[in-house]
């Protein structure tokens, strides 16, 4: 094994020190504009040489995530993440509001399945139940920001695919079923590595990070109404808890 490789998992040493340096700047370690320590204290900190430090800094430049200046260092590159509170009452557009010119909510598939273990337990139904499973994009500006699996009980929301299909709201597909209002029960949010299908739909370089929303919201009497995976390409978004 050379310093090029590492021994968690066999994954290439370059590729855990990009994942590294970029969740940095995920958490906020290292802001836009700022400068990346020198390749020395880089290949300092991760014990690798200098060469295995370039190839990581390579594969960011090709990412966007990073910038070269001739005679100056490597920098954060400035984008402009959008911010999105989440809370008791958290609704897309309500939360992006005056932070982009356009937002649209897309709708890519629906159907009609069984309840896995997780699901069921999400929305306090028994294994097995019958569900509607919708797939989803939310695009600002033309930029893809995120892609949502959303789950429901059949029994009371039996045509929701065909409402939000027409309405492109969740908000307005509840209050077609006379839900006045709803409420957000709980929230977790972890961090990951994009998978083919999220990279290729949110349009992201290979090895992008997403932050991933697990959501469950609620009626205005405790009943669970939707159960929610939302990834959100942590290079554009951030969440406010």
């Amino acid at each position: 094994m050379t310093k090029s490789q590492s021994a968690a998992g066999g994954v290439a040493l370059w590729r855990q020190i990009a994942d590294a340096i970029r969740l940095d700047i995920v958490g906020g370690k290292l802001a836009n504009g700022d400068r990346l320590p020198t390749e020395a204290l880089l290949a300092e900190r991760f014990s690798a040489n200098r060469h295995t430090v370039r190839r990581a800094l390579a594969v960011l430049a090709e990412e966007g995530v990073v910038a070269a200046e001739q005679g100056r260092g490597t920098f954060v590159k400035s984008i402009r993440r959008l911010s999105y509170p989440i809370g008791k009452r958290t609704r897309f557009r309500e939360g992006l509001r005056g932070q982009a010119g356009s937002l649209t909510s897309v709708s890519i598939s629906d159907k009609i399945e069984n309840a896995t273990a997780q699901v069921a337990e999400a929305l306090g139904l028994k294994p097995g139940t019958k569900v509607v499973r919708t797939e989803g994009m939310s695009v600002a500006d033309g930029v893809p920001i995120s892609r949502s699996t959303t789950w429901l009980p059949y029994r009371r929301f039996p045509d929701f695919a065909a409402r939000i299909r027409q309405m492109q709201s969740t908000t307005l597909v509840f209050q077609s079923y006379e839900i006045a209002d709803y409420s957000r029960f709980s929230t977790r949010i972890s961090a990951r590595h994009a998978d083919v299908e999220e990279t290729r739909s949110l349009n992201l370089a290979p090895g992008a990070i997403v932050l991933v929303s697990e959501a469950v919201d609620i009626d205005p009497e405790g009943l669970p109404l939707s159960y929610a995976l939302t990834r959100f390409p942590a290079e554009r978004m951030e969440l406010v808890v």
